[in-house]
């Protein structure tokens, strides 16, 4: 009679543990993962193939909206709320006509941390002071 408790009171114990939050949660990154550097070479009057060469495919390209292209990603970080971001491309015709969105706002050293997490961090300085420079011109300070 003991031998069969266990197995349900493990279990019992295991499911109680998940839904307290007491288990690992991994970061969750869904949708199109864009690189600044990419964002900052679109351009007003760039064809539709241009576009879809430079940024790959839309998350979300409606029928109903040929002229709309949506670029979405979800940042779950450790079981958290989503943030979601959007970018957005208005096109007239075959020409991109405007660019929108929130998509890489305020995120740059957020990615960099998570990035360097992942990875590891650049085991040369000299190599660390190069990314650093680097981004800081690519953002024109």
């Amino acid at each position: 009679m003991r031998a069969s408790l266990r197995p349900a009171l493990l279990a019992l114990v295991a499911a109680c543990a998940s839904g307290c939050g007491l288990l690992y949660k991994v970061d969750v990154n869904q949708g199109n993962l864009l690189d600044q550097r990419v964002v900052d070479q679109l351009e007003v009057g760039m064809t539709k193939r241009q576009v879809q060469v430079l940024m790959g495919t839309p998350s979300i390209q409606s029928p109903f909206h040929q002229n709309r292209w949506d670029y979405t990603a979800s940042i779950s970080r450790r079981g958290g709320a989503p943030e979601v971001r959007t970018l957005t491309l208005t096109f007239d015709g075959d020409r991109l006509a405007s660019i929108e969105g929130d998509f890489l706002a305020g995120q740059e050293e957020q990615l960099l941390e998570d990035a360097q997490r992942i990875r590891g961090a650049p085991e040369d300085p000299l190599e660390e002071r190069a990314i650093r420079a680097r981004e800081q011109r690519d953002r024109g300070e």
